[in-house]
């Protein structure tokens, strides 16, 4: 992997011509949602899916094969809108933590009568779309068909990329930038030049293709790695973004964002922190560390051996936008499951459990507060605390699962997905590699 020394003429190439940025110091995009919320078996499935690609990446990796995760299963559920090229063409990309690479579907045709409008970028008709040259450091920084061709002696032998999938799944294509234009939260575009991207003119299996984008044209990585879209926007923005993701089932729909650089100071004030880990193995996860877990405010016995990152790169916690529902140790599940089991036997009836699903209930004349509380300590003394219904799901009408998963404690790795974060604004500061949380902080942005 490439670090933010070996490459400045990379973090620091882009331009932004609105007083939007120039003033206020962050960029500020609306995160959206083009398909109702997955039933429960969908979300489950896709999540299941995702779960197998992203351990997968997390084994395969390597410093000089920076393979991309799972990100485009199709159980992320939040979009970025951008327009991309000169003139503009608009494309709508998932917005993921759990991978580095911007990428998204393209087409070199020319006159491209065969394809629908909107389906893939087309990058003849753009007058300032450049792929990276083959001998390009920044090539280096994607994984490369095997062989690679590369004649250094041609002007114009482009980046060749391909990252591959453990399901077959595969985008290819070259290693490019182009201008690119922002939808922002305030109406006002962000223009930005010389955004790197994987411009995927092969794109193929059940991972990246149909129905499984959710409409998407692509993935915008927000991970840690070099090539990740905040950190292609580097120390203009402080290396920090943030987000909150609200409940999309609601009517209407509340407004998510996606914000690059700080909070406000206001907001600050409320956020608790934790460490970011970084787990040198797989590089672009955002990992956190669990100390403990309690049901109703007592603790459970769980080992910390259960929750740790161990030497081979396996274990600890990932924060994964891209992800629905949670997934969480097998030892430290089955502990939740019974304390949860005890807890509803006399405040509500079982239901017949959903299939992929161990818990349900009958939750008619139940107030959603009367539901267990989950808590999580967490390294540095702070609390995440959400609330019942970030983390079980309405399966049908008035009957509701517990939206938590076993993983196996002994090869893979728990995630936070994308239910549990909804309602809290999450702040990622890369800098001082610490995550901040707070529940307070949405409605203030």
């Amino acid at each position: 992997m490439v670090s933010l020394s070996q490459l400045p003429f990379f973090f620091f190439c882009f331009f932004f011509f609105t007083t939007l940025c120039n003033s206020q110091h962050y960029l500020q995009l609306p995160l959206l949602h083009t398909d109702p919320f997955p039933t429960p078996s969908q979300a489950l499935s896709l999540d299941t899916h995702r779960l197998s690609l992203l351990h997968n990446h997390n084994r395969r990796r390597s410093a000089t094969s920076p393979v991309v995760s799972g990100a485009s299963t199709g159980s992320g559920q939040y979009f970025v809108h951008l327009r991309l090229g000169s003139p503009p063409q608009s494309l709508l990309l998932v917005a993921d933590t759990g991978s580095d690479l911007v990428w998204l579907r393209c087409s070199a045709c020319k006159n491209c009568s065969n394809r629908s409008p909107g389906s893939a970028f087309l990058a003849r008709h753009s007058t300032t779309f450049s792929p990276y040259h083959c001998y390009d450091s920044t090539c280096d920084l994607v994984p490369r068909p095997d062989p690679s061709p590369c004649n250094h002696t041609r002007l114009h032998s482009p980046c060749r990329y391909e990252y591959s999938y453990s399901d077959g799944s595969r985008t290819a294509g070259f290693f490019s930038r182009e201008t690119t234009t922002l939808n922002t939260s305030s109406g006002t575009p962000a223009k930005l030049s010389d955004l790197a991207f994987g411009c995927g003119f092969d794109v193929s299996g059940p991972s990246l293709t149909g129905a499984s984008l959710g409409g998407a044209h692509g993935v915008m990585g927000l991970g840690r790695g070099p090539i990740s879209f905040v950190s292609q926007l580097g120390r203009r923005f402080g290396n920090k973004f943030s987000y909150c993701l609200l409940d999309y089932t609601r009517s209407p729909p509340p407004t998510s964002y996606l914000r690059i650089g700080a909070s406000k100071s206001d907001v600050v004030s409320k956020l608790s922190f934790t460490r970011l880990l970084l787990n040198p193995l797989s590089p672009t996860f955002y990992y956190i560390g669990i100390k403990s877990v309690s049901v109703n405010g007592v603790k459970l016995p769980v080992r910390p051996s259960v929750w740790s990152l161990d030497e081979l790169g396996n274990g600890g916690t990932v924060i994964d936008s891209g992800t629905t529902l949670t997934f969480l140790p097998e030892p430290a599940y089955r502990l939740i499951l019974a304390a949860f089991r005890r807890s509803l036997k006399k405040l509500a009836s079982r239901a017949e459990p959903t299939p992929g699903f161990d818990l349900c209930v009958n939750v008619s004349g139940l107030a959603r507060a009367r539901l267990p509380k989950l808590s999580f300590g967490l390294a540095g003394g702070s609390v995440f605390a959400p609330p019942p219904g970030n983390y079980f799901i309405e399966t049908m009408d008035r009957v509701e699962c517990l939206a938590i998963q076993p993983v196996d404690s002994g090869s893979g790795f728990s995630v936070i997905g994308n239910l549990m974060q909804q309602g809290f604004l999450f702040e990622f500061d890369k800098d001082r590699s610490r995550l901040g949380f707070s529940r307070h902080g949405c409605a203030l942005q």
